[in-house]
């Protein structure tokens, strides 16, 4: 099976929802983690925490520099994630319908790349 990479797209300059509403977005979102494993295709998932706390490690002419903050400047960045194993993309795309109803959010898909073969 294919891996593919279910990316949050979340806009971190939009208010958040109030209290009730998060809760209720993680209680749905742990609902579908909980699909997600029962049927077999979790790999991985996790929330990122916001983008100024990102720090980016560059390699220039031989020397690292780290710098604070995210890579790029945009209104919408990756928020969280999952890592599936699906058979093809619209199995895939089937999650990435049910994780978007979840955290009230676009969810960007894309395949990882294939291992070569031994």
């Amino acid at each position: 099976m294919k891996q593919y990479l279910l990316a949050v797209q979340f806009d971190y300059t939009a208010p958040l929802p109030p209290a009730d509403q998060h809760q209720t977005m993680y209680d749905d979102v742990e609902r579908v983690n909980q699909e997600i494993r029962k049927a077999g295709a979790w790999v991985f998932g996790g929330g990122l925490l916001a983008p100024d706390t990102a720090t980016v490690v560059r390699v220039q002419g031989g020397d690292t520099t780290m710098t604070d903050g995210p890579y790029a400047e945009t209104k919408e960045t990756i928020g969280g994630f999952w890592v599936i194993r699906a058979a093809d993309l619209d199995e895939a795309l089937a999650w990435a319908e049910k994780c978007t109803r979840a955290c009230r959010a676009p969810i960007e898909v894309r395949p990882f790349e294939d291992e070569p073969e031994a």
